[in-house]
C-alpha cells in the first residue's frame, strides 16, 4: 500500500510539473486521436445514414458488417496497416510507416464502424418519424440526409464522442504501427504500457490519471453540448 501511496504522491507531482515530454506525449495523444475520429466521423456519419435512409439488396448485408467490426481487434488492424504501409506494402512508397500519420490510419480504421454503426441507429429512428414527411415535400433520399442529420445532431455529437473515446483509449494498433518512439510517435497508452514494464510506474501512473481526467472532461463536454443542441 506505501508503495502504491508513493507512486501516486511522485505522480501528483509529475503532473503538477506538467514537463516538457509529459506535454508532448498528451499533446501527440490528443492530435492523433481527434484527427483519426473526425476522419472516421467525416466518412461514417454519411454511409451510416445512407444505410438508413436508401433501400437496396445489400443493405442488410453492410449493417451486419458494420455492427460485426465495432469488436474488431486492435492488433490484426495494425499488423493490415503495418503489412500495407511497409517497404514491401502497396503504400510502402509513401514512407509513413512509423509516424503519427500512420497512427491516425489505424485508428480511423477501428473509430469507422463505430461511427457508421451509430449513426445508422440514430437516423433509422429519425426517418421513420420525418422521413415520409421530407419525401413527400418533394426531396431526393440524397437531398433529404442533411435535415435528417440535422434533426439527429445530438447522436451525431455521441457518435463522434465514441470514436474518440475508442481512439485516445487504444494502444495495440499504434504500437505496432507506430513503433512507440520518444519524442514522435509515443503516445499515453503506449508510454504507459513501456513504463509499466520498464518500472516507472509513476509516470505511467501520472498519465493514467490525465487520461482519466480528459475522458472525464469529455464526457462533461458531451453532456453540456448534448443539452445545447437539445434546446435548440
Amino acid at each position: 500500500m506505501s508503495d502504491f501511496a508513493d507512486a501516486l504522491y511522485t505522480a501528483a507531482g509529475l503532473i503538477g510539473h506538467f514537463d516538457a515530454e509529459l506535454r508532448d506525449i498528451v499533446l501527440l495523444s490528443l492530435g492523433v486521436s481527434l484527427t483519426a475520429s473526425l476522419c472516421a466521423f467525416l466518412l461514417g456519419a454519411p454511409l451510416g445514414a445512407a444505410l438508413a435512409v436508401y433501400r437496396f439488396r445489400a443493405k442488410g448485408a453492410l449493417i451486419v458488417i458494420a455492427n460485426a467490426l465495432l469488436g474488431l481487434p486492435p492488433v490484426v488492424v495494425g499488423l493490415v496497416v503495418y503489412l500495407l504501409l511497409s517497404r514491401s506494402g502497396p503504400l510502402g512508397s509513401f514512407g509513413i510507416l512509423f509516424t503519427p500519420a500512420a497512427m491516425v490510419i489505424a485508428q480511423a480504421i477501428l473509430c469507422f464502424p463505430i461511427v457508421v454503426a451509430l449513426v445508422h441507429r440514430m437516423t433509422v429512428d429519425v426517418w421513420a418519424i420525418y422521413g415520409d414527411a421530407l419525401l413527400v415535400d418533394g426531396a431526393s433520399r440524397l437531398r433529404a440526409i442533411p435535415p435528417v442529420m440535422r434533426i439527429g445532431r445530438e447522436g451525431l455529437l455521441t457518435a463522434f464522442l465514441a470514436a474518440f473515446g475508442r481512439a485516445i483509449a487504444e494502444v495495440g494498433a499504434i504500437i505496432i504501427v507506430g513503433g512507440n518512439i520518444r519524442g514522435y510517435t509515443r503516445t499515453m497508452t503506449t508510454a504507459i504500457a513501456l513504463e509499466t514494464s520498464k518500472g516507472g510506474l509513476s509516470f505511467a501512473l501520472a498519465l493514467g490519471i490525465i487520461l482519466i481526467i480528459l475522458s472525464m472532461a469529455v464526457s462533461g463536454l458531451s453532456l453540456v453540448f448534448g443539452r445545447a443542441l437539445t434546446l435548440r
